[in-house]
């Protein structure tokens, strides 16, 4: 099979490290939206099954199909809503079961119309990788702010990055993250007690609909993954050059979502910052063998769905701080270039400075994260410099 000779180490470790970074940095937010829900432990593992198998399968399957490196997550500031508006409303968890189904047909159908596809054509190189550098930036801020409670594994690790650069640079990432492990082992900081064998059960959670739910869950829950997730994720796809087709994609999400949603998957979405891991440099020599970082990373999420409090518990036996630089470090490539892409054209650059800046930030504004107000802000700033500006031809 062509997808084993494409493999290699770099890029299976690429896929590792997107799972470790893109689990261990959202997984409590995601257990506390089913708490919110009045979820059991029972019902939590349902969930990882669900979004396992949901990630899993729409991040490998198609990246075997299109050669390409199609990379797919639970809505991170999705589950943040949820925990929120959950507590706040008081709703069960038969009621986010339909709120649940209601946002996958949303899904569907911005997929389907290939609406969200034709605004982000419309979008300028520059400010599209402005926004997908604002967003990996602050995980790259994050790995040295690591460095105030664990500055001897940080810098370890920093300093093991760049003298592997020198001599393999190709490999620079992956034995990074071993040295990392090495020295978490010898120093105790492993959590061994953390690993429990144990297969997850998917339970059915019949769905109940109501006007309250759609319009408290159901339509922030669409916002926030349209805006926050797929947004910044068709930016590391455009920043990264390869011609994917958005909208099936999207539509695909939403079906699996739709299937998926009474065991526990609230909503899937485009990734951007496991997405940059998986599609640097880094991750293959070759960028038409970048897929092959993408199918591990589905791999391995898949057996986070079978083996839930397995696979969980192993990845969260890292300490914080390891996932924190290793992220950051991985990133670093991607940063770069999306920075030299969004600054290297005069005439876009304060533009796509301010959707830079304000990306970010962080910016909270109506419940709706960073990445859409960055657009928006860079759009306004595009628009008021250059509306009237250009003469009509003779």
């Amino acid at each position: 099979m062509s997808f084993f000779r494409d493999l290699s180490l770099s890029a299976a470790t690429a896929g590792f490290v997107a799972v470790l970074v893109g689990f261990t940095s959202s997984v409590a937010i995601v257990f506390q939206a089913a708490l919110a829900f009045g979820a059991t432990p029972e019902l939590i593992t349902s969930w990882m099954w669900a979004l396992g198998l949901g990630m899993g399968l729409c991040s490998a399957i198609p990246s075997l199909i299109l050669r390409q490196p199609v990379m797919v997550a639970w809505s991170t500031p999705g589950a943040a809503v949820l925990a929120t508006a959950g507590l706040a409303g008081g709703f069960s968890m038969a009621q986010a079961v339909g709120a649940f189904l209601a946002c996958a047909l949303l899904i569907i159908l911005v997929g389907a119309t290939g609406w969200f596809e034709r605004v982000m054509n419309r979008i300028p190189v520059a400010i599209a990788s402005a926004l997908l550098a604002g967003v990996l930036a602050r995980f790259g801020l994050q790995a040295f702010e690591a460095a105030q409670t664990a500055l001897p594994m940080v810098g370890l690790m920093l300093l093991s990055y760049l003298l592997v650069r020198r001599v393999l640079a190709r490999y620079a990432v992956p034995l990074t993250l071993l040295v990392a492990v090495v020295y978490v082992v010898l120093d105790g900081q492993f959590k061994q007690g953390t690993v429990v064998l144990e297969l997850a059960r998917p339970i059915f959670t019949a769905p109940e609909f109501s006007l309250s739910a759609l319009v408290s869950l159901a339509l922030p829950l669409f916002v926030v993954t349209m805006a926050s997730q797929n947004l910044p994720g068709v930016a590391a796809i455009r920043a990264a050059g390869y011609p994917m087709p958005i909208s099936r994609i999207i539509t695909l999400t939403g079906v699996v979502t739709l299937v998926l949603a009474p065991f526990g998957a609230f909503a899937l979405n485009l990734s951007a910052i496991t997405a940059a891991i998986c599609m640097g440099e880094e991750a293959h020599a070759d960028r038409d063998k970048r897929y092959t970082a993408a199918v591990a990373c589905g791999a391995l999420y898949v057996l986070i769905g079978l083996f839930g409090a397995a696979v969980t518990g192993l990845l969260l036996a890292f300490p914080r701080e390891l996932v924190l630089a290793i992220a950051g470090i991985a990133l670093l490539g991607s940063i770069g270039g999306g920075l030299h892409a969004a600054l290297k054209d005069e005439p876009h650059r304060e533009a796509a400075l301010i959707t830079f800046l304000v990306t970010l930030s962080g910016l909270t504004l109506a419940g709706i994260g960073s990445a859409f107000w960055g657009v928006v802000a860079g759009a306004v700033a595009l628009f008021v410099q250059q509306y009237g500006s250009r003469k009509p031809s003779p």
